[in-house]
């Protein structure tokens, strides 16, 4: 008996030598306990958690090295590696986590547009509940500051440039032409379906080195990841009919929409000011490919579309109108990989395709263009911790572009020009803390045909000056080739180049966001001819410049009204530029000093409706009087547009929805057109540019059927 009570003796004894005894305390950058982290060998049961002093103390049979981990909400999670043995009186500090939600981001001269991002300013939704828009996610972005009230143009004008110096991507892509062709006075579209994409940055300045050959802005659209259900979209319209599909399996889905549009039938009932041979008619189709991976998701991008009209305009000095005729065919195909590398590491990749055939006369001439670009990306992204990422890549732009021109009078002739820029970019994200943090970059790219190579350093700032305000500021340089209308004639002409500064103030509270951001833009080596527009006579330089400035400010606010959602944006620019055929600088036609938007959206439980208001309010351009000497001397009246939309939900999958641009019919004016010789009294007659028509009416009938019957739309609205 003695000898058993000795060996269990021996055995309790052996077991209790072979604990080893793991304390220590965890504390923060601050000195200050840490209360309820967890602390554990990693791959075991044993752990412990931190007292109210910060301390902990646990036992473990474990030998030899292991991994100690120490965990706790909002700071990063820490692993020390070692003998056990050396896991005594541990001091652990513990770093903040800089990707919790209260940390500072920068956000000078981006606008984010997400249902997950903290910054946000619009969701994707509002793209199609905007009154003004009209489903279009370019005339969403225009209710934002910085942009002008171009009204016949439709396309972005962003802080004094002009509409060419604003980029588009998808998933990270280029779009090369993403616009539709319309006749002149006619405002164009987006081509691209808002229903495809479920996060849109918008970057009117100081955007990352990872984007070039944009001196304004550019425009990032990122097609949904995971559609959240399979479901049949309908929709009938008073200007055509749209039908849509997604369907989704494990790993992988589909997304395919095809579109119609007939002017046709709308021009008979309500009359423009155009005389129409042949309506516009249109035909669109997109699909969307994804397929997930472990590791990652692949993403295959394509649209297609097409669009004719046969229109006579009036013109002062043609009294029959002149005659535009035009066809376009459009393809743009696009593929991208994300995926996670290990380490730390990840990949972001991608290219894209464009071909697009345009075939238009006016008058008695006849021009093809005929583009094929295409743009190849390949960027990598290390994160050694919370603190500190690095971005770097490459990417290759390819376009060639050929027109034939043709006439009564001149022989056929054809010219173009085919060009390559290459780039290569690295970019930081430098977390210092929650309240300061930085990215800072540099871009170099080479133009082939200007055989130039532009280096562009761009940096950022932001700091969090309270719980829920913070500043940013940013510096960048930026180039861009020129466009096409004067690359097809002369493939010489250097790269034009701005830079900007930025000062950016943001305050985000429950619902509600505030932003001001002033800004200046110094634009060099501007495109300059010596004749009324480039053609082959003209003598092109680089000797433009130019300067725009301005503050914008912003505010929205979904809390303060039950059932409202609103916002107010606010622009003040001031800008002159010598480009083109400029004898001075001056004001360019395309710009506004003063922009004013007014969005509001009220959801009226009892009628299930959604009712929106858009009011649009834009000093006047500039223009030239042939009856003075001043070169854009006048101003145009201001611009006033009120739009008014409603949306009845008839069940909770069909939705009944109505909209009128322009509610009141206000008689604004784009320009005037002069007669080419003047009168008896020596002056030049005139006549307004005005909208083809004063108000625009849209009907729609749109049913979505989801395969779990779920209340899709209703949860949308």
């Amino acid at each position: 008996m003695s000898k058993l009570i000795t060996l269990i003796a021996i055995f309790i004894s052996s077991m209790t030598c072979a604990q080893t005894i793991i304390k220590g305390k965890v504390i923060d950058t601050k000195n200050l306990p840490v209360f309820g982290a967890n602390v554990y060998l990693d791959g075991t049961y044993d752990g412990a958690t931190t007292d109210e002093n910060g301390n902990f103390k646990f036992t473990t049979q474990e030998t030899g090295t292991q991994g100690l981990i120490i965990s706790f909400l909002s700071y990063e999670t820490k692993t020390m590696i070692r003998d056990v043995s050396a896991f005594k009186d541990l001091k652990i500090v513990l770093q903040e986590d800089m990707e919790s939600l209260d940390a500072v981001i920068i956000s000078a001269g981006t606008f984010e547009a997400s249902d997950n991002s903290k910054v946000s300013v619009l969701k994707p939704l509002d793209v199609v509940t905007t009154a003004s828009a009209l489903g279009d996610f370019v005339g969403a972005l225009q209710t934002l500051p910085g942009t002008s009230t171009v009204a016949e143009d439709g396309r972005l004008f962003v802080r004094g440039g002009d509409a060419d110096e604003t980029q588009i991507f998808i998933d990270g892509i280029r779009v090369f032409t993403p616009y539709s062709p319309v006749p002149n006075n006619i405002p164009t579209r987006g081509r691209y379906s808002p229903f495809l994409f479920d996060g849109i940055t918008f970057s009117t300045g100081g955007y990352s080195a990872e984007y070039g050959n944009a001196l304004s802005s550019v425009l990032l659209l990122n097609t949904v990841d995971e559609p959240d259900q399979e479901k049949t979209e309908i929709g009938i319209m008073t200007v055509g009919a749209s039908l849509g599909r997604t369907e989704k399996w494990d790993k992988t889905s589909v997304s395919v929409k095809a579109s119609y549009t007939n002017l046709g039938p709308y021009v008979a009932l309500f009359p423009d000011r155009n005389e129409w041979k042949k309506p516009y008619q249109g035909a669109q189709g997109e699909a969307v490919f994804r397929q997930r991976f472990n590791n990652g998701i692949l993403k295959f991008y394509a649209a297609f579309d097409t669009a004719s009209f046969d229109v006579i305009q009036e013109n002062i000095n043609t009294p029959e109108g002149v005659r535009f005729k035009l066809n376009n065919r459009n393809f743009y195909g696009n593929t991208s990989y994300q995926g996670i590398l290990g380490k730390g590491w990840s990949i972001n990749t991608g290219l894209s395709y464009t071909i697009a055939k345009t075939d238009f006369s006016f008058i008695d001439n006849d021009i093809k263009d005929t583009e094929n670009s295409a743009h190849v990306k390949l960027k990598f992204k290390k994160r050694f911790n919370s603190r500190f990422k690095l971005y770097f890549g490459v990417e290759h732009f390819t376009t060639k572009f050929d027109e034939r021109f043709s006439s009564e009078i001149v022989s056929p002739v054809s010219y173009g020009f085919n060009s390559n820029n290459s780039a290569l970019f690295v970019e930081s994200d430098i977390i210092c803390s929650k309240k300061f943090a930085a990215k800072v970059g540099v871009r170099g790219d080479r133009y082939e045909l200007s055989d130039e190579f532009q280096v562009a350093p761009r940096v950022s700032f932001a700091y969090k000056t309270s719980k829920n305000g913070q500043l940013s500021m940013a510096y960048g340089s930026f180039y861009q080739n020129a466009n096409s209308s004067a690359l097809k004639f002369d493939q010489d002409i250097k790269s034009q180049s701005t830079k900007h500064y930025i000062m950016n103030y943001q305050f985000v509270n429950d619902g509600r966001l505030f932003r001001a951001e002033l800004y200046r833009k110094e634009y060099d080596n501007l495109v300059k001819f010596d004749t009324d527009f480039e053609s082959f006579e003209s003598n092109f330089d680089n000797s433009g410049s130019g300067f725009a400035q301005g503050l914008d400010i912003f505010w929205r606010d979904n809390k303060s009204i039950k059932n409202v959602d609103y916002w107010l944006s606010y622009s003040y620019l001031d800008t002159e530029r010598d480009y083109r055929n400029f004898p001075t600088q001056a004001q360019p036609n395309f710009a506004n000093t003063h922009n004013f938007s007014a969005v509001a959206k009220y959801w009226i439980e009892d009628w299930k409706s959604q009712v929106g208001f858009s009011y649009t309010y834009a000093s006047g351009r500039p223009f030239t009087n042939q009856n003075t000497e001043d070169f854009l001397g006048d101003m145009t009246q201001s611009f006033n547009s009120i739009s008014l939309n409603w949306a009845y939900l008839i069940s909770p999958q069909k939705i009944l929805y109505l909209s009128v641009n322009n509610a009141l019919g206000f008689k604004n004016i784009n320009g005037y057109q002069y007669a080419n010789t003047p009168d008896i009294n020596g002056d030049f007659a005139r006549r307004s540019l005005k909208p083809a028509a004063d108000q625009f009416f849209f009907i729609g009938f749109f049913w979505t059927i989801s395969e779990d019957g779920s209340d899709n739309q209703l949860n949308d609205l």
